[in-house]
């Protein structure tokens, strides 16, 4: 199987692009100098001359407080940026797989959020990725969309690194313990976004590690396991973390029973998954 992976520079397209090639499938990754998803022309050329069966749409604006400010931009990566991909997606007949986020949800409440719930997102970032999803469900016949929450890998920025870097630096670390949610091991994600592609299972799923946790939970695990005991964190409700320019989901708990029922490995536990992560790093 021929694939066509956006984003290959960010944590999740590198992390695809390895597990296809480990599989013995080949991977076209492409970022925005090969292929700027914004322009349109430039997506018809290189998706079709690519010849690939299908396409892992990882790309994205994912800086969720600048988006607050920069909503043109974000709007033209998340939304119709994705249109672009999914037009030629349609006009060829593959498949497409789009990376979403727990973001597309008000994130109240405390029960799971199923696949299908209604998307009422919160800020800029989490309304143009629910337009993107919108674009690819009304043209792609052959479509997955993935939402994912909480992402960390090898490759790029993330909240372990930036713990790591805040503990070593100040010995502290101030962190918000009233939003819920599960950490997302790129490697482990990327196994599984690679098994659904090769499948024909199409629709929406979300994808997360195992177990809940909040910040303050996951930052105290990061510091526990990277042997760094020193480093003193404190607990602070959301209302009294001013940084955030972006209005964030208190509950991002997600449902994966679909993933069960359609007869794919769910992911490991996040704790299990971070102790592996933290011997790909160093820090």
């Amino acid at each position: 199987m021929r694939i066509l992976v956006t984003g290959v520079k960010g944590q999740l397209g590198h992390d695809v692009v390895a597990e296809m090639e480990k599989r013995g499938l080949t991977a076209v990754g492409v970022d925005v100098e090969e292929m700027d998803i914004t322009d349109k022309e430039a997506c018809e050329r290189v998706i079709t001359e690519a010849h690939v069966d299908a396409v892992i749409h990882c790309a994205a604006y994912t800086a969720v407080d600048a988006a607050e400010d920069n909503v043109e931009l974000c709007r033209r990566v998340n939304a119709d940026g994705t249109r672009n991909v999914a037009e030629v997606c349609k006009k060829l007949d593959i498949k497409m797989m789009y990376i979403s986020t727990d973001y597309v949800f008000d994130g109240q409440g405390t029960r799971p959020w199923e696949p299908d719930d209604e998307r009422h997102p919160l800020n800029v970032y989490g309304q143009t990725k629910y337009e993107g999803e919108l674009a690819v469900e009304e043209l792609v016949k052959k479509f997955f969309t993935v939402r994912i929450a909480w992402v960390f890998g090898v490759n790029g920025k993330n909240f372990v690194k930036t713990m790591l870097r805040i503990g070593k630096e100040k010995g502290a670390a101030t962190v918000v313990d009233d939003q819920i949610g599960s950490p997302t091991y790129t490697y482990d994600l990327a196994r599984l976004l690679v098994d659904m592609i090769q499948t024909e299972k199409y629709g929406r799923y979300h994808a997360t590690n195992e177990g809940l946790c909040s910040w303050y939970e996951f930052a105290c695990e990061i510091f526990r396991a990277a042997g760094m005991n020193e480093v003193k964190v404190t607990p602070v409700p959301t209302s009294g973390y001013p940084a955030s320019r972006a209005k964030r989901p208190m509950n991002s708990r997600m449902s994966k029973e679909k993933l069960t029922e359609n007869g794919f490995e769910r992911l490991p536990e996040w704790k299990d998954a971070l102790a592996r992560y933290l011997k790909e790093i160093t820090w």
